[in-house]
């Protein structure tokens, strides 16, 4: 099967890269070795352990030997690839997918879409230019029991939504502190940095910990909270973004490297509903119905004209009438939510039919939740309520916040204005 191909045979499989094998790359690998449907034919990153390690996986589960890049400009030119598989660093989520896109790949990109509005905006004019499949991964949209509570909330089950909130009660320990050091040996530091500036090497913002700098990483309401953000809108039945949003909150408790908030607090205003979002990183009590994993309270609240539900990993619970008795739940022994193989096996759907709206996750689902998360990065950043232009995807008459909007690229990892 050649990449490209308009529509692929039914006894090929479809040849997949997955790029950033460390984390959720080496989960990445795991799906698609349970699926006949693809084989992992390349491996991709920046440090070459990384990549031997994820080798040895895919031998050891599909008999497989996938071949090794080490720059994903490299893949992108291998004709035998049909499809990526995207668990870099959040600031390399929109080069590597316009370039997979020009390049005639179909991309699954790991969530938040983007690091930025402006470049997610790009991402979509690239799958739509390209005819590429792109699929972002927010596995909620393909869970079952979640697809079942936004049906209910489609159906009027607790009258007119006037609210939904998301909890990102996530515990987080403090980074400390470190020094710049040395790049560790087999490292493309160069190319792990991508679109951001050049910066010493430091291992506090390398791996997992580049998610609390604002160069590569959105904080935790880009990280675990995207999804829950992503529900929130899914269940409010937003298309468009909305025209307020307002987020205060710091980084308390901790004195170390971190850059991002531990504590955040964001409300966006519709015309006819409110978006409410909050992330503790620290100890912390539960809310409502949220089930508590053992360190943990994640998941969604919705509040409507007739009653309320909870959404979260193990299912859903409605409670209605002025008394809030329990009218309808749906729970499983098992928690659900994170399996990310029903997710790529709906990609690879998608991938054969050449139909984006076979997709649960198309990337302008994901571009709107991840400018969620950006809009209440910049309120926060510049410490003040923004007006902001859905159509335009800009901020009404304020300069300081639209310099968060679009990133200064560093030559030559640059997105384009035309993609």
């Amino acid at each position: 099967m050649a990449s490209g191909m308009t529509a692929p045979g039914a006894n090929d499989r479809i040849n997949v890269g997955v790029i950033g094998v460390r984390g959720r790359g080496r989960d990445h690998i795991t799906s698609y070795s349970k699926l006949p449907e693809a084989r992992v034919a390349a491996v991709c990153d920046i440090d070459q352990a990384q990549s031997e390690r994820a080798v040895q996986l895919t031998n050891q589960l599909t008999g497989g030997t996938p071949k090794i890049y080490q720059d994903l400009r490299k893949l992108f030119e291998d004709k035998d690839i049909d499809a990526v598989s995207i668990a870099t660093c959040n600031h390399w989520h929109a080069l590597a997918t316009i370039w997979a896109c020009q390049a005639g790949k179909d991309v699954y990109v790991e969530k938040p879409a983007s690091h930025e509005i402006w470049e997610g905006r790009k991402m979509v004019e690239a799958a739509r230019k390209y005819n590429r499949m792109v699929q972002v991964g927010m596995q909620s949209r393909t869970t079952e029991h979640k697809i079942r509570a936004i049906q209910l909330l489609r159906e009027g089950v607790i009258g007119k939504l006037y609210m939904a909130r998301g909890l990102c009660y996530k515990r987080r320990k403090s980074i400390g502190r470190q020094p710049n050091g040395p790049v560790p040996p087999g490292v493309d530091y160069n190319v792990w940095l991508g679109p951001a500036p050049m910066r010493p090497f430091n291992p506090n913002r390398f791996h997992y910990n580049w998610h609390w700098f604002w160069d590569t990483g959105n904080g935790d309401i880009g990280n675990q909270g995207v999804h829950e953000m992503d529900i929130a809108r899914w269940g409010l039945n937003k298309s468009t973004l909305p025209t307020v949003v307002v987020s205060d909150g710091g980084k308390f408790a901790y004195d170390d490297d971190q850059e991002t908030p531990n504590t955040q607090l964001a409300t966006f205003k519709y015309d006819d509903c409110e978006l409410v979002f909050e992330v503790r990183g620290l100890l912390t009590g539960g809310e409502s119905s949220i089930a508590y994993d053992g360190s943990n309270f994640i998941g969604n609240l919705f509040y409507g004209s007739d009653g309320w539900m909870s959404v979260d990993l193990n299912g859903f619970q409605i409670y209605k009438g002025e008394d809030r008795k329990l009218a309808q739940e749906m729970k499983y022994a098992e928690p659900s939510s994170w399996d990310t193989t029903p997710h790529i096996q709906n990609f690879l759907k998608a991938v054969r039919s050449r139909n984006l709206r076979d997709l649960t996750c198309d990337v302008e689902q994901g571009h709107l939740s991840a400018a969620l998360v950006h809009m209440a990065n910049i309120s926060y950043r510049t410490g003040r309520k923004l007006h902001f232009d859905p159509r335009a995807e800009r901020f009404v008459n304020d300069d300081e916040a639209n310099s968060y909007i679009k990133r200064n690229y560093r030559p030559p990892f640059v997105v384009p204005d035309d993609v």
